[in-house]
């Protein structure tokens, strides 16, 4: 499995070519929005998810919605169906709401087996969606809602990241957006424990070939 991390969005023009260079031959996409499971402002939402899925079928990808909620407890079913596609990408929202539908739809161990196999399937994301592969989901409670619990099969804090890279990633970082401020505070907090992280500022992506 490789990875395209993105801080917003599919990143900037060079990392672009770069993304395109990285799409496996079979361009079936999961769009995965969960994490933005938490708000009650559904035209908004259906606007932000149709600018996403515009932009990825810009670089002549085959989007299709994923949701997880259709998967809780049904682990199987979510495997055989994640199976069916060469790409799985997950954007930004709530962190932790992200974490709760990973967890109640057995996502997260999935994505584990997946990252384990010799395969070709590309995960992407921006935002929430690559801070979640980290250990700990620790100090990004300084960004978003701790509280947001919209799944009535759980009211469970989860802190533990799916441990599929050994750092924590910190996006929109010296970037123009609304929650930079607020990232400059997760940097100075992981400095102070003496957590290992990357920045990203908007535009800027990490790429992992996990054969190389």
């Amino acid at each position: 499995m490789n990875y395209y991390l993105s801080s917003y969005k599919i990143g900037g023009g060079e990392e672009i070519q770069r993304l395109k260079g990285l799409i496996p031959l079979n361009r079936r996409t999961a769009y995965i929005s969960n994490a933005l499971d938490f708000s009650d402002d559904f035209e908004r939402r259906k606007q932000s998810e149709q600018a996403d899925i515009d932009e990825l079928k810009s670089v002549n990808l085959d989007v299709e919605p994923f949701d997880l909620r259709d998967y809780f407890d049904k682990p199987e079913k979510l495997e055989n169906d994640l199976r069916q596609y060469g790409i799985i990408w997950v954007r930004g929202g709530n962190l932790f709401v992200l974490r709760q539908a990973m967890k109640l739809s057995g996502f997260d161990k999935i994505l584990k087996k997946l990252d384990s196999e010799n395969n070709d399937i590309l995960y992407g994301g921006y935002s929430a969606g690559i801070c979640v592969l980290a250990p700990s989901l620790k100090g990004y409670e300084l960004v978003d809602d701790i509280t947001e619990y919209p799944y009535p099969e759980s009211q469970e804090l989860i802190w533990e990241g799916l441990n599929l890279i050994d750092y924590s990633i910190i996006p929109h970082y010296k970037s123009d957006h609304s929650e930079t401020e607020l990232v400059d505070k997760v940097v100075e907090q992981y400095k102070k424990d003496g957590m290992p992280f990357k920045t990203l500022s908007d535009g800027e992506v990490i790429i992992i070939k996990k054969d190389k």
